[in-house]
Parts: C-alpha cells; sequence; structure tokens
C-alpha cells in the first residue's frame, strides 16, 4: 500500500471508533425524575444509589460496567458507608477504578450516623466542614442538617444533596 492509502484507512478506522464510542458517552448524561435512582447528570451530579440501583440502571450507566461487578456491587448492599465501599469492592478492583465508579454511584447518607468520608460524597463539602457537620450532631431533622450543610456548599451542591439523604425524618 502507498502512504497515501494508509493514512486514509487510519482516518476511516478513526471516524468508526469515533462513532461507535458517541452512544456510550451520551447515555452517562440522561436523567430521569426519579432522585433516588436518577442516571448520573454530569451537570448536576445526580448519581445511583448503591442500596437501590438496579442491575440495569448500573450496567447502562457506568461505562464498561460487566455483570460480574454488578453481582460484587450488589452482593454487599446495603452499604452504610462509602469507606465499606471502597473496601468490599476493592478486594475486585484497584483504587483507581473505585474512584471511577464513584462518578456514577453513591451511599446514602444518614444525617445522624455517616462518617466524614460518606458526607464529602456531597459535591463541594471538604473534609473538615464534614467533621463541623458531625460535631453538629444529633440533627433533629433533616431541615437542620440541610440549614448547617448550606453554609459549606452552594444551593445547586444543597440540591444536590437532598438527593443523597436516606430519608431521616
Amino acid at each position: 500500500m502507498k502512504p497515501k492509502s494508509n493514512l486514509r484507512l487510519m482516518i476511516v478506522i478513526g471516524a468508526i471508533i469515533l462513532a461507535a464510542c458517541a452512544p456510550a458517552a451520551t447515555a452517562a448524561t440522561t436523567t430521569t425524575t426519579d432522585n433516588t435512582n436518577a442516571t448520573v447528570n454530569e451537570s448536576t451530579g445526580t448519581k445511583l444509589n448503591l442500596n437501590t440501583a438496579t442491575s440495569d440502571e448500573l450496567l447502562t450507566t457506568i461505562p464498561g460496567f460487566g455483570n460480574r461487578m454488578v453481582r460484587e456491587f450488589q452482593e454487599y448492599r446495603p452499604y452504610i458507608s462509602i469507606q465499606q465501599f471502597r473496601q468490599e469492592i476493592g478486594k475486585y478492583v484497584d483504587d483507581a477504578q473505585i474512584a471511577e465508579y464513584e462518578k456514577y454511584v453513591y451511599v446514602p447518607i444518614a444525617i445522624n450516623d455517616s462518617d466524614s468520608a460518606t458526607l464529602q460524597q456531597i459535591p463541594g463539602l471538604d473534609a473538615t466542614e464534614a467533621e463541623t457537620l458531625l460535631a453538629g450532631r444529633p440533627y433533629a431533622a433533616t431541615d437542620a442538617f440541610l440549614t448547617k450543610l448550606s453554609e459549606f456548599v452552594s444551593a445547586d451542591e444543597l440540591e444536590i444533596a437532598k438527593s443523597y439523604l436516606e430519608n431521616n425524618e
């Protein structure tokens, strides 16, 4: 083959690969109306609840996710902390892969029981702020927790946080 033919062939193959990847990329940005089990919406940060997500939701939301990992995710339910999730799934994949999974899933937050790392799933909340929230316990109601949380995160992040909370009242 001539060099020009090789270049054309490479361009055609590259275009085919890009076209094949496009549907998978758009699937991760759709939303549903149920915040408890919403598909990840990258602009709002909505993720799947690890304790209630279905097999189909996990498979269609997490890129490269397979049936074996669905079984592993579901085997350890209910998750009570993000640390538990990291420990259990860490038996099968490395820390980098766990961090990638955490872009798509969350462990529900119990306002009076969750640890600092679990609270830090809330976008915009750092370790120091999570510790301040822990020091303010117990919260009489979800609204009291959200009022304190609003001191640390933006209005948009607060809305995302609401979808991560367990029914605490």
